[in-house]
């Protein structure tokens, strides 16, 4: 095969593989469309620049150069949540992976490499075989219910008002001046919670007096 051929085969072949990594795997939990973007912007561009560099007298030392510059890279202004820095690390992983292959002519391991890795993230994203225990930290007002004696009260007031089936409930720092309390509450991480998911700071205020206080600044 041509040089030619063999870059626009590696090129589709490389893009097929983030297509569906983003669009089956990542976009279906998440519906989140900025990364999307993001994530098939730089596999589309890392895999043209590694492909440049490995056909001139630069070398691949260069592109593993540049690879890890931009794994490294990090949006001063929006930082990047943990589980899209791992769909990122992916995404750029992938043309590296791929342009080196292509060019080596080592198609076999290459299909079988991304074929694995397209089963590991669906496995994972899909909790096959997981159980997952999603957390919230809460500002609570009813300090007397924090009691031992008032846990089962305590359990029945937040699961009504978060609307979540809460498993367990730890208690953080008391504010007895401010009649307030730091809960951290564990339920199962299921659609459930979707409306919480999203919530940033990881705080829900639930007092009555907090939330006029806010809604008057």
């Amino acid at each position: 095969m041509s040089d030619f051929g063999t870059f626009i085969l590696g090129f589709g072949f490389n893009l097929l593989v983030a297509f569906l990594v983003v669009r089956f795997i990542y976009y279906p939990t998440t519906q989140n469309k900025r990364y999307v973007f993001t994530f098939l912007a730089f596999n589309t561009v890392i895999y043209f620049v590694l492909n440049f560099l490995t056909s001139v007298e630069i070398g691949v030392g260069v592109g593993f150069g540049l690879f890890a510059i931009f794994s490294i890279l990090r949006y001063r202004t929006d930082p990047i949540p943990i589980r899209e820095e791992t769909y990122l690390f992916i995404i750029v992983a992938l043309p590296v992976m791929n342009s080196a292959g292509a060019n080596a002519d080592i198609w076999p391991q290459l299909v079988v490499a991304n074929i694995v890795i397209l089963l590991i993230m669906l496995v994972l994203e899909k909790e096959w075989g997981f159980h997952y225990e999603a957390s919230k930290r809460i500002v609570y007002e009813k300090i007397d219910l924090i009691r031992p004696d008032h846990r089962a009260e305590l359990m029945a007031d937040l699961q009504q008002r978060t609307g979540l089936k809460i498993n367990r409930i730890s208690i953080g720092k008391v504010d007895f001046l401010r009649d307030v309390a730091d809960l951290k509450i564990y339920y199962d991480d299921e659609s459930q919670e979707d409306w919480l998911n999203n919530a940033e700071p990881e705080v829900v205020v639930v007092s009555k007096e907090d939330a006029n206080g806010l809604t008057n600044l």
